[in-house]
């Protein structure tokens, strides 16, 4: 089950694989760091606490054992992380659109565009993260800008304020 290097992963038996993977949660956390180095050829990323060192080793050792993903899955994956270009519930509004809100004495203006939204000529991934910046609180970045009703008293709507 092991290589040159203790604590490296290779390929096992189905049989063995629960046994591999309790001898790798017995490991210290630097251990667990050493056979991901050794496993993935790497140091492991910084901020990788023991647990999730754990579990990506015996996915790999699964992955190796009964194969990974399917391709179905591999592609809903891969859309997946591409929907971050923007925030989901503004996809309605087309690349171009202007967006306007006067906060504090100030109009701010954000333009949408295909890598997220353009406010004071840098790009942010969201309208919340704009909405942040510009009030310092948590705000919900389509409610800032008037793209979603408030959700005040019962029947009770309030205007947005987008152009």
């Amino acid at each position: 089950m092991r290589n040159a290097s203790k604590n490296a992963i290779q390929s096992v038996p189905a049989a063995d694989i629960a046994a591999e993977i309790g001898r790798l949660s017995s490991l210290s956390l630097r251990d667990l760091r050493t056979a991901w180095a050794a496993e993935f050829r790497r140091e492991p990323p910084q901020g990788l606490w023991r647990d999730l060192l754990l579990r990506t080793l015996a996915w790999r050792l699964q992955e190796r054992a009964f194969g990974g993903y399917d391709k179905a899955t591999l592609k809903l994956l891969e859309t997946c992380g591409q929907k971050r270009a923007g925030d989901e519930r503004c996809r309605r509004l087309k690349t171009g659109t202007v967006l306007i809100r006067d906060f504090g004495g100030t109009r701010h203006t954000v333009t949408i565009v295909p890598e997220g939204f353009i406010w004071q000529e840098k790009t942010y991934p969201s309208l919340t993260a704009i909405a942040r910046i510009i009030t310092g609180a948590n705000w919900n970045g389509p409610r800032f800008f008037g793209l979603r009703e408030n959700k005040g008293r019962k029947g009770e709507k309030q205007q947005g304020k987008a152009a």
